[in-house]
């Protein structure tokens, strides 16, 4: 409750004290609104980098989010349906407005935070958490302007988004908020120091309040699908974090990678690197998406239950990469190829019986001058982040996430895999028919090069679309990637369920084919199919299912179906991707 309290004291100092109307209009407003149903976030942090003064992200979330927003709506509603002239508010109920969501209402149940991530979506309830209030607002947000845009809250906390945004911050719409109240949220207190002080998680660093956690500990999360395509390059703080095991501290001065070239020979040569002589070396710069093999799971569990990580489809994110050569590296130590051995990658990061997180990739790959592997210690121009690697990580262009290992300390030549449960028992596909009792994880191949892939970022799902006027068509955009290096040709939409199809316009990296390591964002307009039309004209709506599939430099395309491609770990997830809007 402390640390709440002084989040609600620092905010209060930052919230203008502007009155928009008195809080009468809400109780107007309830008059009009009918309850909506009942059923059963969690509190996230500021980041200043997001919210700094005119930066684009700021202007985009001022934009995208509340230009539709809780108040917007609010404001349009009471002025269309309240005929009370403005009053005074008195400052002293202002000062108890704000602290309404920081206090524990006796009469309402409490909710768990998994419990409120389920109702993020209008079939399913729009919920929302804000400080220790946990909100129902779907008949809200399904009735003012631009109220779909709150589905990027859906399920998780609105704080962020209130903490750059605070004239929201008002005696109304504090009072409409909390008419929406449904209930309290569970496990907000401030943790005790001394059981946390010899924690492995006592040290984890802090991440951007938007990213949606897929589970807390180790600390997984991606960013919100709409947000996913604004830029080429993912911005760091807004790159999905997957993380097995607690992330190591460790200190640039004293870090050392150990490069074992032996194969396994007794007295074979051994080299130590430090960070200042990684840095010593010549450095290259490569685009590269990197996506989770678990990317897209959670719409392979629409059709059967896996087992696995619930991602969207923002388990993926495209950076610049930079660092030194792992084939200059290992060639300067005399290693040649050979198509029958591997190289070793081990991580800092360590499970309860100290064995460290392990990956490997073929030889001829690390080899390859245009594999282009990096021992990597910049993204994006900045130095790596913890939760990304720091100092050094390894990215293999094209190759599925789990092997890009972070906090690398170890490299080793060798003429087997990584015996490590991630290669051995983990990240492997298996026919739709294969179950628990009948998988045999040695028989499988590990995954490296990821199948080619596409999804839809904005409209989102459940999203009220506005129909272009003149041209009868909604825009559409996304991103597409296929592994290996292979170059997105196309990507195709459809309305009508596949019977006409239309091509979104690319933007790439001019990259040759086989190097093309980085995404392509889309855009498409797509023309509403005729039937919809003719609904849309005699004053009817109606929905849109919107199907994408990407064409890589193979002509490789995506599945139509999960059910074809269901496994039981529920990777490789990349069949159309599907989205059901509402036409306005």
């Amino acid at each position: 409750m402390r640390l709440l309290w002084q989040r609600a004291v620092r905010l209060q100092k930052l919230m203008p004290q502007t009155h928009l109307a008195p809080h009468t209009h809400a109780r107007r407003l309830l008059a009009t609104t009918s309850a909506s149903a009942r059923g059963g976030g969690q509190e996230e942090k500021e980041n200043p980098k997001w919210s700094s003064p005119g930066s684009k992200a700021e202007i985009f979330l001022y934009g995208a989010f509340w230009a539709g927003g809780l108040g917007l709506g609010y404001v349009w509603l009471t002025r269309r349906y309240s005929s009370t002239p403005d009053e005074e508010v008195k400052p002293d109920d202002e000062a108890v407005a704000r602290l309404w969501h920081i206090t524990p209402r006796k009469d309402l149940p409490t909710y768990k935070t998994e419990q409120v991530e389920q109702h993020n979506a209008p079939d399913k309830g729009i919920w929302v958490t804000y400080g220790l209030g946990v909100y129902d607002v779907t008949e809200f947000a399904e009735n003012h302007p631009g109220g779909d845009k709150i589905m990027m809250a859906a399920g998780s906390a609105i704080d962020p988004f209130w903490a750059i945004y605070q004239q929201h911050n008002t005696l109304e719409v504090l009072e409409l908020l909390e008419s929406f109240r449904i209930g309290n949220l569970e496990g907000l207190t401030v943790p005790n120091a001394e059981e946390e002080l010899g924690s492995p998680w006592a040290q984890e660093p802090e991440r951007h309040a938007l990213l949606k956690p897929a589970s807390k500990r180790p600390f997984n999360a991606e960013p919100p699908i709409g947000l996913l395509a604004e830029k080429f390059y993912t911005p760091n703080e807004m790159f999905y974090v997957r993380n097995h095991l607690p992330v190591p501290v460790l200190v640039p001065e004293e870090y050392e990678l150990e490069i074992d070239t032996s194969g396994g020979e007794q007295g074979g040569p051994l080299l130590t690197l430090t960070l200042a002589q990684i840095k010593a070396l010549p450095r290259h710069t490569v685009t590269a998406a990197i996506m989770c093999g678990g990317n897209r799971r959670s719409e392979m569990t629409d059709i059967k239950a896996v087992k696995g990580l619930s991602w969207g489809a923002g388990a993926v994110g495209n950076a610049k990469w930079s660092g030194a050569r792992l084939c200059d590296v290992l060639r300067e130590q005399g290693v040649q190829p050979n198509e029958s051995m591997h190289v070793i990658f081990e991580g800092a990061d360590l499970d309860p019986t100290s064995h460290p997180y392990g990956a490997s990739i073929p030889l001829s790959k690390a080899l390859d001058p245009r594999g282009d592997v990096l021992l990597a210690y910049e993204m994006n121009d900045e130095p790596l982040t913890r939760d990304h690697g720091y100092p050094i990580r390894v990215i293999v262009p094209g190759v599925v996430g789990a092997r890009n290992v972070k906090w690398l300390t170890r490299i080793m030549v060798a003429d087997h895999e990584s015996d490590s449960h991630w290669q051995q028992n983990d990240y492997k596909g298996f026919s739709p028919s294969t179950d628990w009792d009948t998988v045999d994880f040695s028989k499988a191949e590990a995954i490296q090069a990821m199948p080619v892939t596409s999804a839809i970022c904005t409209p989102l799902p459940g999203e009220r679309v506005k129909v272009d006027p003149q041209g009868g068509y909604i825009t559409v955009r996304g991103y597409a990637w296929s592994g290996g290096g292979r170059k997105i040709l196309r990507v195709d939409l459809t309305g009508d369920e596949g019977k006409t199809w239309h091509v979104a316009e690319l933007e790439q990296e001019d990259s040759p084919d086989g190097r093309h390591y980085g995404w392509s964002l889309w855009t498409a307009r797509l023309p509403i199919p005729e039937e919809q039309q003719q609904r849309r004209k005699a004053g009817g709506s109606g929905e849109l299912e919107i199907w994408a599939k990407a064409v890589d430099s193979a002509y490789n395309v995506q599945p139509e179906k999960f059910e074809h491609i269901w496994n039981l770990r529920g990777v490789l997830a990349n069949a159309y991707h599907k989205v059901k809007v509402k036409l306005a």
